[in-house]
C-alpha cells in the first residue's frame, strides 16, 4: 500500500479522472441575478430616468396649476382696483357730476370692459343682475352665474372681499366691491373660472409626458448600445476563456482604450501570459527530459538485459551503468536550472568588484583541466551583477574550452568595458584554440541540445581521454544567465582557428568611488611563462584579440515581452 511521506498514513485514493481538467464538478453560482449585466445596466438607467421624468412632470404640473391660480387672483385684484379708481373719479357725461345712481355707475363701467375667457363680471343691484360679462371657457354651458341667485346672494352677504368657491363650472375665484349712492346700493362681482386654465395645464403635461416617454425609449436604446460597447471586453474575456484549452493558451483579449474595462482585459492577458509561460516551461521540461533521458535509459536497459556472470563483464556493465546514471543526474540538474532561469529571482544582482571576480575565475579555472590559463586583461571597477551566476557561466565556457582543446594548450580569459555612461557594457570572454564552429552552428549553438560539429570528431584528435560531448545544455545555461542580466551571450569563431565565447552584460558607469585595496596578483608557476609575454597581452593589445576572428552570428539578446 502506498504511504504518505509526511504523515506515514495511507495515501488517499483518487477517483479516476478526478484530476483531469474539466472533469470535476462545476462551481454553481450562489445568489445573484440571472439577468444579464447588459439588461441590468439598461434597466437601472431606464428606471432612474423614468423616476426623474415623473418628478419633472409632477413639478411642472404643480407649477403650471399654481400659475393659473395666481393669474386668476391677479385678474380679480386688477378688476377691483380698476373699478375702485373708476368709481372715485367717474362723472355722469350728461350732468358732468358724480354718478348718483348705482345702476348707472355699474352699467357705465361694465360697458367699458372686455372680459376675457373664463372671466365673468356682474353688476348686481337689489334682486336684479344689471349686467353680465362673459362665461368661462371650458365651463359648464348649462351653468350661468347670473342665474345662480343663491350663490350671488351668498357672495353679496359674505363679509370677505374675495375667496374661492366650487361651482358646477369648476373652481371659481371671486372678488367684490360694494357701492352705495344715497339710498341705493349695489355690488360689482368679478369671477375667474380656472377650469379652462387647468385643462390647458393638463394638455401641456400630456404633451410633455409623451415627449418624455419617447425620450425614455430613446434613452433605453442608447443605453443598450452603450452598455454593449462597455461590456464588449467582458464578452471578449468570456469568449477567450471559453476557447482556451489545456494545450492552447495563445488567445488574448483585444485591449481598447484606457478605462477600467481595458485594465481588466490587460490584467486577464497578463494572467494568460503567466499561465502560458508556466505551461510552456513545464512542457519544455517534460519534452527535454524525455528527449535526453531516453538514450541513457535505453543503454542501461540493453546492457542490464545482456549482463552475464563473468566478473569482468559485470564490472564493465556496472561501470557503464554508473556513468549513464551520472549523466542522467547531470542532465536533470541542468534542466532544473534552465526551468529555474524562467523565474524572476533567478538572478540576484549586487555590487561586485570586477577585478576580484576575474581573479577568482582564473583561480577556479585551474581545476578544469591541464591547460595554460592566461588572464589577458581585467576591467576595473564595481558593477551590479550576480557574481555566482556569472561565475557559473564563465566556468561553463571554460569547461567547453577544455573539452575541445588538447592538454597543455592556451586558453585566454579577459574582461573589458565597452561604451561610456549609461550605455557602458562589460564584455567577459574565453578564447580557445579548438576546432571552432561554423556560421550555421553559431546561429543555434546557444539553443538546448545543440552541438557543434567538433562534438563528432574522434577523441584522439584532441585528447586521448575518451569521447567528448554532453547533453548540449551548457551554452543554454550560459545564455539563460546572460538573459537574466538583460545582456547577451555571443560567439566569434572561424572553423579550424578556435573560438571566442563570452558574455555582454550591462554595466552603467557610476560616479567614481574609492575602491578597496586588493592584494597583489599571485605569481603564476613557471610553466605559464612559456606563453605570450606580458607585453603582448597588455590591456591595449587585448581588444584586437577579440576581433582577430570574424564574428559568427549575432549576440543572443533577451526577448522582452
Amino acid at each position: 500500500m502506498a504511504r504518505d511521506s509526511g504523515t506515514g498514513g495511507p495515501a488517499p485514493s483518487t477517483a479516476p479522472g478526478a484530476g483531469a481538467p474539466g472533469s470535476g464538478p462545476r462551481a454553481k453560482p450562489v445568489g445573484g441575478s440571472s439577468v444579464s449585466a447588459r439588461w441590468r445596466i439598461v434597466g437601472w438607467i431606464v428606471l432612474t430616468t423614468a423616476l426623474a421624468l415623473v418628478a419633472l412632470l409632477v413639478t411642472v404640473r404643480s407649477l403650471l396649476i399654481a400659475g393659473v391660480d395666481q393669474d386668476a387672483n391677479e385678474d380679480v385684484v386688477q378688476e377691483v382696483q380698476e373699478f375702485s379708481t373708476f368709481a372715485g373719479e367717474a362723472v355722469d357725461p350728461l350732468t358732468a357730476q358724480p354718478y348718483t345712481s348705482v345702476s348707472e355707475l355699474l352699467e357705465r363701467y361694465l360697458s367699458r370692459q372686455n372680459s376675457v375667457a373664463g372671466e365673468v363680471i356682474l353688476g348686481v343691484t337689489g334682486e336684479e343682475v344689471l349686467y353680465l360679462g362673459s362665461y368661462g371657457r371650458g365651463s359648464n354651458d348649462e351653468y350661468r352665474l347670473s342665474t345662480d341667485t343663491a350663490l350671488l346672494q351668498e357672495l353679496r352677504e359674505d363679509p370677505a372681499a374675495s375667496g374661492v368657491r366650487e361651482t358646477a363650472a369648476g373652481s371659481m375665484r371671486w372678488g367684490k366691491v360694494d357701492v352705495e349712492a344715497g339710498a341705493e346700493s349695489g355690488t360689482l362681482i368679478i369671477a375667474e373660472f380656472t377650469r379652462g386654465g387647468y385643462e390647458q395645464v393638463q394638455e401641456t403635461v400630456t404633451v410633455i409626458f409623451f415627449v418624455a416617454l419617447g425620450g425614455l425609449l430613446f434613452t433605453a436604446g442608447i443605453a443598450w448600445l452603450v452598455a454593449g460597447q462597455i461590456l464588449r471586453p467582458i464578452r471578449d474575456v468570456r469568449r477567450v476563456a471559453t476557447g482556451i484549452t489545456e494545450s492552447d493558451l495563445t488567445a488574448r483579449v483585444p485591449v481598447q482604450g484606457r478605462d477600467d474595462v481595458a485594465a481588466l482585459a490587460t490584467t486577464f492577458n497578463d494572467m494568460l501570459d503567466r499561465l502560458e509561460q508556466a505551461y510552456v516551461t513545464q512542457r519544455r521540461f517534460i519534452d527535454d527530459a524525455s528527449h535526453e533521458l531516453r538514450t541513457p535509459i535505453t543503454v542501461i536497459r540493453g546492457h542490464l538485459e545482456l549482463i552475464d556472470d563473468d566478473p569482468s563483464s559485470r564490472a564493465a556493465t556496472l561501470s557503464l551503468v554508473d556513468g549513464e546514471l551520472s549523466r542522467m543526474a547531470r542532465i536533470v540538474s541542468d534542466l532544473l536550472l534552465l526551468v529555474k532561469a524562467e523565474r524572476p529571482d533567478f538572478v540576484q544582482p549586487a555590487p561586485v568588484d570586477v577585478a576580484e571576480l576575474m581573479l577568482g575565475l582564473e583561480a577556479k579555472m585551474q581545476a578544469l583541466g591541464d591547460r595554460r590559463w592566461l588572464l589577458m586583461e581585467v576591467a576595473e571597477g564595481v558593477v551590479t551583477l550576480d557574481s555566482q551566476r556569472v561565475t557559473q557561466a564563465v566556468l561553463q565556457l571554460g569547461a567547453n574550452a577544455v573539452q575541445y582543446t588538447p592538454a597543455g594548450s592556451d586558453i585566454r580569459v579577459g574582461s573589458v568595458y565597452e561604451g561610456t555612461g549609461a550605455e557602458r557594457q562589460l564584455r567577459i570572454w574565453v578564447q580557445d584554440s579548438g576546432p571552432g564552429v561554423t556560421e550555421d552552428e553559431a546561429s543555434v549553438i546557444f539553443e538546448r541540445f545543440q552541438h557543434g560539429s567538433a562534438n563528432s570528431l574522434p577523441a584522439d584528435r584532441l585528447h586521448p581521454t575518451g569521447q567528448r560531448g554532453g547533453a548540449g545544455l551548457g551554452l543554454s545555461i550560459v545564455r539563460a544567465i546572460a538573459d537574466g542580466h538583460d545582456g547577451a551571450a555571443w560567439v566569434r569563431s572561424e572553423p579550424g582557428h578556435g573560438s571566442i565565447f563570452g558574455l555582454l552584460l550591462p554595466a552603467p558607469d557610476a560616479p567614481a568611488r574609492p575602491t578597496p585595496s586588493r592584494p597583489p596578483r599571485p605569481h603564476r608557476p613557471a610553466a605559464a611563462s612559456t606563453g605570450p609575454t606580458p607585453e603582448s597581452h597588455a590591456p591595449g593589445d587585448v581588444r584586437p584579440i577579440t576581433a582577430v576572428l570574424p564574428a559568427v552570428g549575432q549576440p543572443t539578446l533577451k526577448e522582452t515581452p
